[in-house]
């Protein structure tokens, strides 16, 4: 049950003098309109920049100007073997073991060799779960996956839809449609957080019924990554894959992650093979045969972006510095804060998608509006409040705990139940 605040501007002030992580707030720039920090709540679709990120890469500009290409072995952080700093802390916010996961390409990319892999469809089990609301681009890949091995997108792909009258999944229906459809599955791949309703998936279980089923599982972390604890090992999920724009805030265009069990390290699997997958040890022997590496670099293609992971690496120093557990702590008491206050203010002008359960749901709250508002977006934005808006009337708003203030929230709510009323 989300606590009930009082909603005068003081008790946000307290609440933030209180805050343990009020003080990151500073590590990050935050936008300004008119002079003044705007309410940013739009970290679930490009996060603020971390302070530490302009340094780091003139850094690297700086050993490109002077030294070219001996900066992949004399720079002050060489490139030749650049990703193997991203092992520790990303294993660390995924839950997984150091070889277990690598920082290479964009989401959809590595959704789509993780499934030239994964998703190996026969006569009777070829079908593909994903939630009815799964971001576009997932909807895009599986569905393409489906055609390339000659199946019918219609009859391949399964979308979970939530019960009559309801906005998000229940667990147990999940479970059921695998316990009683799985002999025709052949891979499971939901987002752990759905990016429109902002549903926290119960990965664990559905990995155990997959699995129990026969099915391989898989998750899109795209807005679970740096959002939520997760156990991807312990989960025993077969991959994962994950961008770090969003909650873990590398900008626009930064690499993304991937997650591979131990367990498929050494199995004999199909997949697309480059350079930087080869075993390191014979590398540059530049030999044709390719000879993976018995962990998920396997699955790598080329050589690291040097440009593109930079920002990445001032980011996860302030997820080690924090911790996911205490992000999350704040998470749910400051999304649980927005909750109480839109209920005491907005009514029943605007309604919630996302669980009322906090250990349902990421820092996110999908707002639905139900009177006409024409323009909200623009005029929140009028007003100093950057959030997103999804048509016809969904405002998903994201107080991402390392950057949004209570008094943050405070004034979202107070415009938006301005503009609502």
């Amino acid at each position: 049950m989300t606590t009930t605040h009082p909603t005068d501007e003081s008790h946000a002030f307290a609440l933030d003098a209180d805050d343990p992580l009020a003080q990151y707030r500073e590590r990050f720039h935050i936008p300004h309109k008119d002079g003044k920090p705007v309410v940013y709540l739009t970290g679930n679709s490009l996060g603020c920049q971390p302070k530490d990120v302009r340094r780091l890469v003139e850094q690297e500009l700086d050993d490109w100007a002077t030294l070219a290409v001996n900066a992949h072995f004399e720079g002050r952080d060489p490139w030749k073997d650049y990703h193997e700093q991203f092992r520790e802390p990303l294993a660390r916010l995924v839950g997984a073991k150091t070889t277990e996961v690598v920082a290479m390409n964009s989401l959809t990319v590595n959704l789509h060799l993780l499934m030239l892999s994964f998703y190996r469809p026969t006569r009777d089990r070829y079908k593909i779960v994903i939630e009815d609301h799964a971001f576009p681009s997932d909807s895009y890949a599986v569905g393409s996956q489906a055609t390339l091995h000659g199946y019918a997108i219609s009859d391949t792909v399964i979308r979970l839809k939530p019960r009559a009258g309801e906005h998000t999944l229940r667990t147990e229906d999940v479970c059921e449609l695998l316990r009683a459809d799985g002999d025709s599955i052949a891979l499971v791949m939901i987002g752990g957080v759905n990016y429109l309703t902002g549903q926290l998936m119960d990965m664990p279980t559905i990995t155990r019924a997959g699995h129990e089923a026969g099915c391989v599982v898989g998750w899109d972390l795209a807005h679970a990554a740096g959002n939520v604890p997760l156990q991807l090992h312990d989960w025993n999920a077969d991959f994962a894959a994950w961008c770090s724009y969003k909650y873990l805030n590398s900008g626009p265009g930064a690499i993304a992650g991937a997650f591979v069990h131990e367990r498929h390290h050494t199995a004999d699997l199909p997949r697309l093979a480059g350079w930087w997958g080869n075993d390191p040890e014979t590398r540059f022997k530049m030999q044709p045969g390719f000879e993976p590496v018995a962990s998920a670099d396997a699955w790598q293609l080329s050589n690291p972006p040097i440009l593109a992971m930079t920002p990445l690496k001032a980011s996860l120093a302030i997820f080690d510095e924090i911790g996911i557990e205490r992000l999350r702590e704040k998470a749910i008491k400051i999304t649980g804060y927005m909750e109480s206050l839109i209920r005491s203010r907005c009514g029943e002008a605007i309604s919630i998608l996302t669980p009322l359960d906090p250990n349902e749901r990421g820092s996110q709250l999908s707002l639905v509006v139900n009177t006409p508002t024409p323009r909200i977006r623009d005029r929140l934005e009028e007003r100093g409040v950057v959030a997103d808006f999804r048509e016809p009337n969904v405002i998903r708003a994201a107080p991402v705990p390392s950057y949004v203030s209570y008094h943050d929230v405070w004034r979202f709510v107070n415009t938006l139940a301005d503009l609502v009323s």
